[in-house]
């Protein structure tokens, strides 16, 4: 069975975060078994500029993934951190105004191992 190539898990991953909820590269990371790979899934989530308008991509809730201080930390000017935030205000999220998010109230875990091994199996 072949390997899903890294963005490919990475955009697996970000599609099953909960409304409401965010995460951090650096979980994604670990989760896929990479943990020294959070810039990785940084670069995945930006390479969605890419794709946009492709109906594969578009349900890809790339707003949902932060820094591990809970801190919108991206700077693409199309992806912005404005709406990045805007979008996560409208799922219910609380974003101070220096862009901080509560971890301990909306931190998304992840996945259980078997989950995770079903996305990095190609089927």
């Amino acid at each position: 069975m072949e390997r899903k190539n890294f963005y490919e898990q990475v955009y697996a991953v970000v599609r099953r975060i909960p409304r409401g909820k965010v995460t951090s590269y650096g979980r994604i990371a670990k989760m896929l078994g990479s943990p020294n790979a959070a810039r990785a899934v940084g670069y995945a989530l930006q390479a969605l500029k890419d794709k946009k308008g492709s109906p594969a991509y578009d349900d890809i809730p790339w707003q949902r993934v932060v820094n591990s201080q809970g801190r919108i930390s991206i700077v693409n000017r199309e992806f912005g951190a404005q709406l990045q935030a805007e979008l996560l205000r409208e799922e219910g999220v609380i974003v101070s105004d220096d862009l901080r998010i509560n971890l301990d109230l909306y931190l998304w875990v992840g996945l259980h191992w078997l989950e995770v091994d079903d996305i990095l199996k190609d089927k």
